[in-house]
């Protein structure tokens, strides 16, 4: 049994706890967004953009197992390393887990105070769409 998505934010807010300067959290966030991998070509469709984002976030997710996998991208680097932590929480997780658990880690590592308000924004659009992914799938199970 892997981790809960509850010890994953767990294990992210530890991670970011070692850094005290918000410059040394940027660049963690930046090495996060560049290990992010798997965005093939054809899921770069404005149908996969999330609005309400500054900058250009594409979130793709398919249900495989009875889990959802997540994959994302981003044109701004700080973003792309948000949403990498956002897929590392919530991928491969069942519909259910998604909509049981809030993403508090947010908070817990000081991001939203730090982020500007309309990346902040963008942030609460990011987990929404997430979530509606997670509402669809589970839709489409019970039918």
């Amino acid at each position: 049994m892997g981790m809960t998505i509850k010890e994953i934010q767990e294990e992210i807010v530890e991670e970011f706890s070692v850094f005290d300067d918000w410059m040394d959290k940027y660049s963690y966030l930046i090495e996060i967004g560049n290990d992010l991998e798997g965005f093939e070509e054809e899921y770069r469709l404005d149908t996969n953009l999330i609005e309400g984002c500054q900058s250009r976030v594409w979130l793709h997710g398919e249900l495989k197992d009875g889990k959802i996998h997540y994959v994302a991208d981003s044109d701004a680097i700080i973003v792309k390393g948000i949403v990498g932590l956002l897929v590392r929480a919530l991928d491969g997780r069942t519909p259910d887990e998604i909509l049981e658990n809030d993403l508090t880690f947010v908070e817990e590592i000081g991001l939203k105070e730090h982020l500007s308000p309309t990346r902040s924004n963008g942030l609460v659009a990011m987990i929404k769409q997430m979530r509606l992914y997670a509402l669809a799938f589970k839709a489409k199970q019970s039918s």
